[in-house]
């Protein structure tokens, strides 16, 4: 039944892929009124200028003996659209720095065909993630408007293990912490009945899914602690007093940040990159890194 609420959401939904595109002629006239001075700031600045945001969360299921588990958290990459090697290889350092635990990635790799470049440059800067234990990740739209077997490919090939409609189970002797994720719920490719059966009951799960908006269809099972999410870049450009200039279809009930969603706690990551234009105004790429907490023993 939940197979096919996501599925019926993409049909109800009625956006295509053309109209999302035309999205971002909204963002570059939005960057026009910053003036010359403003889009070359939002343009070579802003975009470069990531913010390594920390944040420690208590998950009502995790077992004492992941308490202090460091999850660090990136997404929409988008190499092609203003994304450098270079930049990548920055934003990975600073990952590594942290020293995480595991690394999640939820999606959009790349934006637009042709994607073979833009595949071996991200083979080249993923593969150097260095978490102790594992990176995992899922596939978002524009993998799948490009070429998702080759993103796919290019995941083995760095070492990142493709969690998409799957499970990651860590463990510390008894003590599990599950790492959930769920392939694309736009193109309607998300099974989230075939993941919860590979669920076990016990210990806390962690839920990647690239649309943020799928919280409230994850949460309504009452298995997930945490959903991640990204797809939104926070909306690229951010007008004080107004908000997000542009926000793409299931990412606009919960854009950025930490909401609560029923008992699950959905956070979305502003992401790494871009589409077009490429350009971030009052919105800088974010790299999350989550310190996992148990609950509290009573006294």
């Amino acid at each position: 039944m939940l197979k096919d609420q996501a599925k019926g959401a993409v049909v109800a939904d009625g956006l295509s892929r053309r109209k999302f595109l035309k999205l971002s002629l909204a963002s570059t006239l939005g960057t026009a009124v910053m003036g010359v001075g403003g889009f070359a700031y939002a343009h070579d600045i802003e975009t470069g200028w990531v913010e390594v945001v920390h944040l420690p969360l208590e998950l009502p299921r995790l077992p004492a003996a992941f308490d202090g588990y460091r999850l660090a958290h990136i997404s929409d990459i988008h190499m092609g659209s203003g994304m450098t090697l270079a930049r990548l290889h920055q934003f990975v350092d600073l990952v590594n720095a942290e020293q995480p635990d595991a690394v999640a990635i939820t999606g959009d790799f790349v934006t637009s065909r042709p994607v073979t470049a833009a595949l071996a440059a991200l083979r080249d800067g993923l593969s150097r993630l260095q978490p102790r234990d594992i990176t995992v990740a899922v596939l978002g739209n524009h993998d799948h408007w490009t070429d998702a077997a080759a993103v796919r490919h290019m995941l083995r090939e760095a070492g990142i293990l493709d969690i998409s409609n799957g499970l990651h189970t860590l463990r510390r002797g008894a003590a599990m912490l599950h790492l959930a994720g769920l392939d694309d719920y736009w193109e309607g490719l998300a099974r989230l009945g075939d993941v919860l059966a590979q669920l076990p009951r016990e210990g806390a799960a962690v839920l990647l899914e690239h649309e943020p908006d799928f919280a409230d269809i994850s949460s309504a099972t009452g298995r997930f602690d945490l959903q991640l999410s990204g797809h939104s870049h926070g909306g690229q450009v951010i007008i004080p007093l107004r908000g997000p200039l542009v926000l793409p279809t299931y990412g606009k009930k919960y854009p950025l940040g930490r909401y609560q969603v029923g008992t699950m706690i959905q956070y979305t990551t502003r992401g790494l990159g871009t589409v077009h234009p490429a350009v971030r105004f009052n919105c800088r790429p974010e790299i999350t890194v989550f310190t996992l907490r148990a609950p509290t023993p009573p006294e």
